[in-house]
């Protein structure tokens, strides 16, 4: 699976998991604009220089490092079919030692919503963290009225664990979040993702 760092692949029956290119740049600002009304109830403020070129140059490069230096793992959700970029899925905040956890951040494109595409992702993803990078514990939030993002989350193995007063700030607003945990050896019930 994993060739050379930047050749870096996760493969699922409709999909390949890899880092952003510098030549993805054209297909993710036009998915990002046309999807700014849907993403913009559920995510931060997008900053100024979101869909500039060089910002998303800045991304390519964190999201190489990052993943070099095993602090994060973000992944563009490709169709294999044709290359459409549908969206992402980034594994974040890796810890290490006693904790080996990490939290999952993920969002599709308008027009690829509601097609199975980010539970597609997530049950390879959610694997790969559990026996590739050992992770134990994988955490994920939401707003609590995006019922479709909770929706994959559970259907991904994830269980509810509370709520975080005050967790983000999404579209200006200091957000209460409704927060999951899938767990690689977890005893609160089924699951099969891992």
């Amino acid at each position: 699976m994993l060739l050379r760092r930047s050749k870096f692949r996760i493969e699922t029956e409709r999909m390949t998991l890899r880092l952003p290119q510098h030549s993805d740049y054209r297909q993710w600002v036009d998915l990002r604009e046309r999807s700014r009304d849907f993403l913009g109830q559920w995510e931060p403020i997008w900053s100024s220089d979101h869909l500039t070129r060089r910002g998303f140059a800045n991304r390519v490069y964190w999201a190489q490092n990052a993943h070099s230096g095993g602090t994060a793992l973000p992944l563009f959700l490709i169709r294999r079919d044709d290359q459409v970029l549908l969206g992402a899925v980034t594994v974040d905040n890796i810890r290490r030692g006693p904790a080996q956890a990490a939290t999952i951040g993920y969002w599709i494109g308008a027009p690829h919503a509601r097609q199975g595409y980010m539970a597609e992702a997530l049950r390879a993803i959610i694997h790969h963290c559990f026996t590739v990078m050992d992770i134990s514990r994988i955490e994920s939030a939401c707003l609590p009225e995006n019922t479709a993002s909770r929706g994959v989350l559970e259907k991904s193995g994830y269980k509810y664990e509370g709520v975080a007063q005050s967790y983000l700030q999404i579209n200006g607003r200091w957000r209460n979040h409704v927060l999951y945990a899938n767990l690689r050896a977890d005893r609160r019930g089924r699951t099969d993702a891992g």
